[in-house]
């Protein structure tokens, strides 16, 4: 009788990138676009009818590109939506899935060719009902059981810290800020901000687009450049950008603007800790301070995390705030580690909802 292996996987379907963490040793991104063929002769260049990630992202001259996810949710998961449009984020964020599970399942060898994947998904610490549903249209048939975490909770659930902490995932789509206590997050625990890393860029974008009105450059360029040289910090050298100016390239500075640009989602990020603080059991609320954990992409803004500590400092009297170090793949290593602690039990249980069948 042949096997059955068991893959667990943690999912970081990110609005830049996805991410998985793997049992089997798999550990993946990519980034979380979707191309296709623009006509008969891109069709020719790739010999395929599908292009995923880092090859989309390079060739997006030649193919119709979608990015399914905005805001740290399925595009059109929300009121509004038609149809259509539902669908097509739906289909492209599915094949970026799938594209993921066939990277966990080629990078190691099986005794048998059965096996069941289960994935944790990590979702904004408040996505609505929606949006939670549109994740699961999103793993129907290439996950066998699938559960939707809250991001920040996976975040601290895959560095052990499941009380006395409070968490800022900082990624493309939201900011998710999250107190630990020792039990599940509640609605009342969470706060979500959508002025996160896509923001900046469009901040930055209109800052030097106004300083520079000659330049040629696009979001994807302002992306790219911030993402290697992202600051507010007073001190270090003048920051330049090498942009094309009637196709000749020059060099601007863009020092200020890039500041101005990374500081514009500091006021919600900071609003957002003083609200769960505050209205925290206040014998409890200096273990909240003590230990403040910046996680996500934009935890890589240097002289953000001492930005978080002068607020802190000056309205609660006090803060310490912690760079995690491996910021981009946090989430899905602790939505991996839940994933494996689930028991088989739970897996049946929650198999059996209607509400959460795949």
């Amino acid at each position: 009788m042949s096997k059955i292996n068991i893959v667990n996987m943690g999912i970081d379907l990110g609005t830049s990138r996805t991410v998985i963490a793997c049992d089997n040793g798999v550990r993946a991104f990519v980034p979380s676009i979707v191309g296709f063929p623009k006509d008969a002769v891109s069709q020719k260049l790739f010999g395929k009818n599908v292009v995923v990630g880092e090859e989309a992202l390079k060739h997006r001259m030649a193919l119709n590109i979608i990015r399914p996810f905005e805001r740290g949710v399925v595009k059109f998961s929300d009121e509004g939506m038609t149809d259509e449009e539902y669908n097509k984020s739906i289909e492209a964020a599915r094949l970026i899935l799938e594209h993921m599970v066939n990277i966990a399942k080629e990078g190691a060898i099986y005794e048998s060719d059965q096996f069941i994947v289960r994935g944790v998904l990590g979702a904004p610490a408040l996505a609505s009902i929606k949006n939670k549903k549109a994740l699961l249209d999103v793993a129907r048939g290439i996950l066998d059981d699938v559960l939707v975490a809250s991001e920040p909770f996976t975040v601290a659930y895959g560095l052990g810290l499941l009380t006395n902490a409070l968490i800022i995932d900082i990624g493309a789509g939201t900011v998710d800020i999250c107190r630990m206590h020792g039990v599940i997050p509640t609605e009342e625990d969470q706060i979500t901000t959508t002025k996160a890393g896509d923001y900046v860029d469009g901040v930055f974008f209109n800052l030097i687009k106004k300083k520079y009105p000659d330049v040629n450059l696009t979001l994807n360029m302002v992306k790219r450049f911030k993402e290697e040289n992202a600051t507010i910090s007073e001190h270090g050298e003048k920051i330049y950008i090498e942009v094309p100016v009637k196709g000749k390239p020059e060099r601007r500075d863009v020092t200020e603007e890039l500041k101005q640009a990374c500081r514009s989602i500091v006021p919600d990020i900071v609003k957002g800790v003083e609200g769960l603080i505050a209205s925290f059991d206040p014998e409890f609320q200096s273990g909240l301070k003590e230990n403040v954990i910046l996680a996500g992409g934009g935890s890589q803004i240097i002289g953000l995390k001492k930005e978080i500590e002068d607020y802190m400092n000056k309205t609660l009297g006090y803060g310490r705030v912690i760079k995690i170090e491996e910021p981009l793949f946090a989430g899905a290593n602790g939505a991996l580690l839940l994933c494996k602690d689930m028991p088989d039990e739970y897996w049946h249980e929650l198999k059996s909802r209607d509400s959460k069948k795949l």
